[in-house]
Order: C-alpha cells, then sequence, then structure tokens
C-alpha cells in the first residue's frame, strides 16, 4: 500500500476527503497538524455537548492507495483542483506490510471488572484469578468493557445476590445483559434502536452460551425487577417516565453514561417517579441507582 499525505486548512478537509474517496482511496484519516505541539487544539466535545469548532486550524490528511500509481495519479488530479489552493502534498511513501488483525488486537486486552470477573477477547486466554468470565470482541456496537461507565454497570450486576427478570434498555452489544445472566438473571431483555445493536447481542450471547431475547423497544414489556440504561445524560432525562414505568416494585434502577457534573440534572428530571444517588463513580463519570 503508499499514503499519500496532505496538509490543509480546516475549510478544505471536507472537499479533499470527499475527492480522496472518489479517487479510490482505501482509507482516508484527518488528524491536527499541530497536535503534540504548544498549537494543539481539542477539537471534541464532552459527551452530550456540541465540539466547540468544526476542525482544526490545519489538519494532515492521510490516504491510502492500494498501489503507487494509483497514489500517483490521485495526488496529480488533487494538484489541478481549483480547491487545493492553499493545500500541500506532503508526498507518497510506501506503507510497511503489517499483520493488521494482530496490531488490532494487541490494543484489546482482558479487562478487569473485579478481581474474580473479567471481559476477556476471544483471542486472550482468561487470567488465571477469573472465575467469571464474558467473552466478547470489538465490534460495531458500543460496550467493550473498557468504558468506565460499562465497568461501573457490571460490577454492580457482581455484587447482586439475586437477579431474575431484567431489561437492558440501548443493549449496544449486550454485555450488560450477558452480565445479567451470568450471574443468575432467569429472564432478560435486551433493547436498542440500532438492528446492528440488536444482532450483535444476540450473536455475543450465542458465543457466551446465555439465553436471552433482544429487540427492538417496543419489544420491552411489562415489569422488571431490573432496568439498566447506559446511555447518555440527555436521553436518559427524556426517557425517565418510561424506564421507571418498566421498574417491579420493590426492583432497582440503574443507570450510567453520567457526568459528574451531571448528578443534579439527573436527580431532577427523575425526582417524580425516583430516588437517585450516585453508587459509583470512576474518572469522572458515576454511576446512579433508585430503589422502586
Amino acid at each position: 500500500m503508499f499514503e499519500i499525505g496532505l496538509m490543509c486548512p480546516q475549510d478544505k478537509v471536507e472537499a479533499l476527503s470527499d475527492a480522496l474517496d472518489a479517487l479510490d482511496a482505501l482509507s482516508v484519516s484527518v488528524e491536527d497538524a499541530d497536535a503534540q505541539t504548544d498549537a494543539e487544539q481539542a477539537l471534541f466535545g464532552e459527551p452530550g455537548m456540541p465540539p466547540p469548532q468544526d476542525g482544526w486550524q490545519r489538519s494532515r490528511i492521510q490516504a491510502l492507495f492500494a498501489t503507487e500509481a494509483l497514489a500517483q495519479d490521485a495526488a496529480e488530479v488533487l494538484a489541478a483542483q481549483d480547491f487545493f489552493a492553499g493545500c500541500d502534498l506532503l508526498g507518497v511513501t510506501p506503507v510497511p506490510e503489517q499483520d493488521w488483525v494482530r496490531l488490532t488486537q494487541s490494543q484489546f486486552a482482558p479487562v478487569e471488572i473485579t478481581p474474580d470477573f473479567w471481559i476477556v477477547p476471544t483471542w486472550h486466554e482468561p487470567p488465571a484469578q477469573a472465575r467469571q468470565i464474558i467473552r466478547l470482541d470489538p465490534g460495531l456496537a458500543f460496550g467493550t468493557g473498557t468504558h468506565p461507565t460499562t465497568r461501573m454497570c457490571l460490577r454492580w450486576i457482581a455484587r447482586q445476590n439475586h437477579l431474575t427478570r431484567v431489561l437492558d434498555y440501548g443493549c449496544g452489544s449486550g454485555i450488560l445483559a450477558i452480565g445479567a445472566a451470568k450471574y443468575g438473571a432467569s429472564d432478560v431483555d435486551a433493547v436498542d434502536i440500532d438492528e446492528a445493536a440488536v444482532q450483535s447481542t444476540l450473536l455475543n450471547a450465542q458465543a457466551n452460551g446465555v439465553s436471552l431475547k433482544a429487540g427492538l423497544p417496543d419489544q420491552a414489556g411489562g415489569l422488571y425487577q431490573t432496568v439498566l440504561a447506559n446511555i447518555l445524560a440527555t436521553p436518559l432525562k427524556v426517557l425517565a417516565p418510561l424506564l421507571c414505568a418498566h421498574v417491579a416494585p420493590g426492583g432497582h434502577l440503574v443507570l450510567a453514561g453520567i457526568l459528574e457534573r451531571q448528578v443534579d440534572e439527573l436527580k431532577a428530571a427523575y425526582a417524580p417517579w425516583a430516588s437517585l444517588d450516585v453508587a459509583d463513580s470512576e474518572d469522572g463519570w458515576v454511576l446512579m441507582t433508585a430503589p422502586l
């Protein structure tokens, strides 16, 4: 493979990216040209907040092509375009062959939930101290156990002595639903607005040898002893009446995807139906629970 390197101002990124895609680039990546310097700019805002700006002042674009001839042709075509004014070609360089699968896998190690509960990718052996594991590989749906919100939810599940009927609302990969089934829940429903997440949940459940039902949100039915929702603060506030209506008397509501600064907002949003409290915290995120 060969790589084209480009430097461009913010207002040219979209046009160049579209042109590279049309020229059969295998991939196009954009990064801050001033990263790791005093001029580095923060681009992404906090979850639920708009980004502070649309792009970096100067961006470095890297595009991969299957052959040197394709990369050279693309570079010549781009340089001749009116929209290339103000941009620079950094060069066309060969990309060393690598075992991309092994390289990707090396970035995902087993994740500790508790000393004896671990999330383990299929290419790893479980740690010796693991007594309970979930086998899960990175995929299209959110939830591999690496994010603090997922770990806090799973820690809460692992501490429960008697799980019965559980709803995982916004299931993503299905990791919370699978965790609940692993810890004894006899009836588990997992729902998500994304069809890919539903399919991911079903496949992951099968791979872990657990039984659950997965579908779109309208398939959540009746009352549950435990309702889990690891989403973000804004949708959690909107969903307050719906989620609370699914919790059986004496059951538990468990919410995650909440930043520490959003705790009071969530308490106020759920006050008509439940009294939320912070049950866990990690890296600026909190887990909130309420008995109903």
